[in-house]
């Protein structure tokens, strides 16, 4: 689709899908790119602004993360941020050094409101910092629009070359007005309209997926989760019963969840779909059986996903697309977006098998964040307790239990599970959660249960709040209920005799447990 775009070019910082994610926000498209990449390809992108991200570096130091001046000369305004705003200047002649005062956390900043950056912002508002070195000096052309008590350039300007620096992180809800202050850039400095937005995302896809699959066979892998069943009614509405979804029951769902699935997508619900429904617990449970690494985990499910649509395909026929719920945090985590190391594989990107017996592989929400999805959803007129269901991933409970998954702890994890989503809804915690489930770990130890020595398995409890899913805390849930959960579950969950809280936050810790 031709749309009007913003890159994010990625040194390795952490917040790389926060910047894409607030750039969005503010109605404009925009995708992630690694430092890496010929900055012929990005010329050809025609963008309408660059932004260069943090990273864990120093751009002086031989080897680092870098880019050359023909960036900041292709006449695109580029905003540089933390890393990228040090190596703006130290590319242009200016100078990064280490700083004599480490700033870390929140921060005020005295800001120029004359700076097309700062419009709307007041003269002293609260940024975050997180920085080593600092920019001693700014690059020749460029005015000091902004400082700290201990940074003199914690943002700069080269209005006539487009060139914008900021020491802070706007990206993040720290900062108070950084969400202005992108908006800013994205509005007053590169003159963007705003044309990203879902119902045209909607119409515009529908009409695309139509051309695209002709008269062809469409064959859906549905989950019963916000992606897939947004994917899966956003088929509907193009191709109709040229669309057959196959909801494969892998035996790692939560408790239910497959007959709910087949109650809301099934010959009984409410969408006009061929629904194929794939009980294959006991095929999951041999393939699973002696893997402990996560990975190997992912490959096995994502692989076994294929395997099992091929087959249903040979069932119904000629089948040329395939369709699975992919979104954009999949692709980047995955390694394929930025410089971030992979931090996962997902069974729907990084674990595709090498032969996938379909013509074409449709993937419609790649390119959205999950908010966005939501979005479309609504747009879609998807049920809101549908949109807005908690997420789970896509290898289901095989990365909520902890080393080798049998059939045995996935009873366990369902129980305990239900068990904690029940209390938590019944004490009206749910309201201050984005996402909270139980874990099963893969430690066992000694405990006392009716006078008799138990060796059973600790259940991990996970709550977490978060608005983008990119970086979450963990919520304080009250002491009462935690009590309860932990009565229930060990009194009624066979197998367990501990339950742990897990307080640790996104980052250092990812969401899921594995």
């Amino acid at each position: 689709m031709n749309r009007e775009k913003i890159i994010v070019i990625d040194f390795g910082g952490q917040y790389n899908q926060l910047v894409a994610r607030r750039v969005r926000e503010c109605n404009v498209y925009c995708e992630i790119y690694s430092y890496r990449t010929d900055i012929a390809q990005i010329k050809a992108m025609e963008p309408k602004g660059i932004i260069l991200t943090g990273g864990p570096d120093s751009c002086y130091r031989e080897g680092a993360a870098t880019c050359g001046r023909e960036l900041f000369e292709l006449g695109v305004p580029v905003l540089g941020l933390c890393y990228g705003a040090q190596l703006m200047h130290h590319v242009l002649g200016g100078k990064v050094e280490k700083a004599p005062v480490r700033e870390y956390g929140k921060t005020e900043v005295m800001v120029e409101t004359s700076s097309p950056l700062f419009q709307s912002v007041e003269e002293t508002t609260t940024c975050w910092m997180s920085h080593f070195d600092y920019i001693s000096k700014e690059a020749p052309g460029f005015d000091i629009v902004a400082h700290t008590k201990d940074c003199p350039v914690a943002a700069a300007e080269n209005q006539a070359a487009g060139l914008y620096s900021i020491q802070f992180h706007p990206e993040v809800l720290h900062t108070l007005r950084g969400k202005e202050i992108l908006s800013n850039f994205v509005y007053n400095v590169c003159h963007c309209s705003g044309d990203w937005k879902m119902d045209a995302f909607v119409e515009q896809s529908i009409q695309a997926i139509r051309e695209r699959v002709g008269n062809g066979k469409v064959l859906c892998a549905l989950s019963g989760g916000v992606d897939s069943s947004v994917a899966a009614v956003l088929l509907s509405k193009a191709v109709g019963k040229q669309l057959t979804c196959v909801f494969v029951d892998h035996g790692l769902l939560r408790k239910d969840e497959g007959d709910e699935v087949e109650a809301v997508f099934g010959p009984n619900g409410d969408y006009d779909l061929n629904f194929i429904r794939v009980n294959a617990q006991e095929r999951y449970y041999k393939k699973l059986a002696g893997a402990e690494d996560p990975e190997t985990k992912r490959k096995i499910i994502g692989e076994e996903f294929i395997r099992i649509f091929e087959e249903e395909a040979k069932k119904i026929g000629r089948v040329d697309f395939l369709v699975q719920g992919t979104i954009y945090p999949d692709v980047v985590e995955s390694g394929l977006g930025g410089e971030s190391a992979v931090i996962k594989s997902h069974h729907n990107v990084g674990g595709l098998p090498e032969h996938v017996d379909f013509k074409e592989i449709i993937e419609p929400l790649r390119d959205l964040f999950k908010d966005e999805v939501r979005k479309v959803g609504l747009e879609l007129g998807i049920p809101e307790y549908l949109v807005f269901r908690q997420p789970f991933p896509g290898p289901g409970l095989g990365v909520r239990i902890i080393g080798e998954v049998t059939a045995e702890k996935v009873r366990i994890v369902q129980e305990a599970d239900a068990i904690f989503r029940q209390e938590v809804a019944a004490a009206g915690c749910d309201k201050t959660m984005n996402q909270y489930f139980a874990a099963l770990t893969n430690m066992r130890s000694v405990g006392v249960m009716g006078d008799e020595r138990t060796y059973d398995y600790a259940v991990a409890l996970r709550a977490v709040s978060t608005i983008d899913f990119m970086t979450a805390e963990a919520v304080e849930i009250p002491w009462s209920v935690l009590q309860k959960v932990m009565s229930r579950i060990i009194n009624e969950v066979k197998g367990v005799n501990r339950v742990f809280y897990d307080l640790t936050s996104k980052p250092p810790g990812t969401i899921e447990f594995e």
